[in-house]
């Protein structure tokens, strides 16, 4: 009984591990439908992800037919590794090389919203949570991953945040209609927030954007199957449903004697 409870405390733990302990997760919203975001969540992962961090379980001629990229675009402007059409999505960096630059391998990226949640929240509320720390090697840290190892690659797109008191909307005032501003440490519940220190290249409407479209392939790559299972679930129920009839009516038949 005792290892059956320790085998469930386990568990739990990871689930929690895998959805981002206790912190809030900003819902993502995943629409894999929409090939427009998807490519452009490629076109940005290509160009600021894969440098470090590989695809290893995709193939290049997969993720072109699935998003509507021609061969000769894929090859172009999204293969900077030269590999092959039907290769891999493997990178040239060196385990070795990633070790001593980073202090650990920077993973693999195929299953990672899988592996954090099964969706995409868990990623979208990281790709937005760095801040600066000076004490940290790469001089950023994450609300979401404490001493993250990761430098924030997209912080020339962003800009800066910092972590601490900043003003934070408290809801509308109902004579007015306009929105009430109190500083976050001045709360019921002092708190440190998140804001924008440093002006990037996006706006943060923009930026929000850029990394929803990232997230949404990267929720595409761990299972670039899911809406063909999908819309193959509802032809199952549906014939199961059709199967119930005849398989009442025979059990009905079967055992109309008995009875």
């Amino acid at each position: 009984m005792k290892k059956i409870i320790a085998l469930f405390a386990l568990m739990a733990s990871s689930l929690s591990y895998a959805a981002g302990g206790g912190i809030h997760l900003d819902e993502h919203k995943t629409d894999l439908s929409d090939t427009a975001s998807l490519q452009r969540g490629a076109q940005t992962f290509m160009n600021y992800c894969m440098g470090c961090h590989s695809l290893e379980h995709g193939r290049y001629n997969r993720v072109a037919k699935d998003l509507d990229i021609p061969e000769a675009l894929m090859q172009e402007n999204l293969n900077f590794a030269g590999k092959r059409f039907g290769e891999l999505m493997t990178i040239a960096m060196r385990t070795e090389d990633s070790k001593k630059w980073f202090g650990a391998t920077p993973p693999d990226l195929t299953l990672v919203t899988r592996v954090r949640g099964g969706d995409g929240d868990w990623l979208y509320t990281y790709l937005r949570s760095f801040y600066e720390d000076k004490s940290r090697p790469w001089g950023v840290n994450n609300a979401a991953f404490k001493d993250v190892g990761m430098p924030h690659v997209l912080a020339g797109l962003q800009g800066m945040q910092k972590k601490g008191c900043a003003p934070v909307s408290t809801g509308f005032d109902s004579l007015t209609g306009t929105e009430i501003m109190v500083d976050s440490c001045e709360l019921a519940e002092p708190k440190e927030v998140l804001y924008l220190a440093e002006e990037g290249q996006l706006s943060p409407k923009e930026y929000d954007n850029l990394v929803y479209d990232l997230v949404n392939f990267l929720v595409y790559m761990a299972e670039p199957i899911a809406l063909e299972r999908q819309r193959l679930g509802w032809w199952v129920l549906l014939f199961l449903v059709i199967f119930l009839i005849p398989v009442y009516l025979l059990n009905k038949e079967y055992w109309k004697d008995i009875h």
